[in-house]
């Protein structure tokens, strides 16, 4: 069997937490823990506007990601299994709450009501994939993750050009 784009976007897809990483402004590596949502072909995640994330990612766009997908026997759930990933090169964009759908932001904040406040003190990072998915474990059986070179793949991440903002 051979990993598609697809079934990646579906594992990104049913996922809600990974690790952005980026770089901060002298150039040094910096990882922060992210829930998202997909956007189509991009990931939306939040942070406070005056964040060092934001700050740093405004300064240099060019991020990574990586997703764990928790992976378990069944039947044996006490047997501990190393989590499947994905991870991938993208470019980030920060946008005001105010620049993204309605139906985005409302997933995003999981039904949480947005006062004025939280809208003017928060932005979102908008993350679109390029290049390839990195992956381990995905689309296969957990046994088969034995055989770290059987268990790691690769699919294009075939991102469209970043459709125009669309405000409701």
């Amino acid at each position: 069997m051979s990993l598609t784009t697809q079934d990646v976007w579906d594992a990104i897809g049913d996922s809600i937490f990974g690790v952005l990483g980026f770089a901060n402004q002298s150039c040094e590596p910096r990882t922060a823990g992210v829930c998202f949502v997909t956007d189509g072909r991009a990931l939306l995640m939040t942070s406070g506007a005056d964040s060092w994330k934001v700050r740093h990612i405004a300064c240099n766009p060019n991020v990574s990601m990586t997703i764990t997908v928790p992976k378990r026997i069944p039947f044996l759930p006490f047997i501990k299994i190393p989590a499947a990933t994905i991870t991938f090169k993208g470019d980030a964009e920060i946008l005001a709450v105010t620049d993204v759908d309605n139906s985005a932001v409302a997933r995003l904040f999981r039904g949480l009501e947005l006062d004025r406040k939280v809208v003017e003190d928060t932005r979102i990072i908008r993350l679109v994939p390029r290049g390839d998915f990195v992956t381990y474990g995905i689309g296969m059986p957990t046994m088969r993750m034995r055989k770290p070179a059987a268990a790691t793949g690769r699919a294009p991440c075939e991102t469209e050009q970043p459709q125009p903002l669309v405000t409701s």
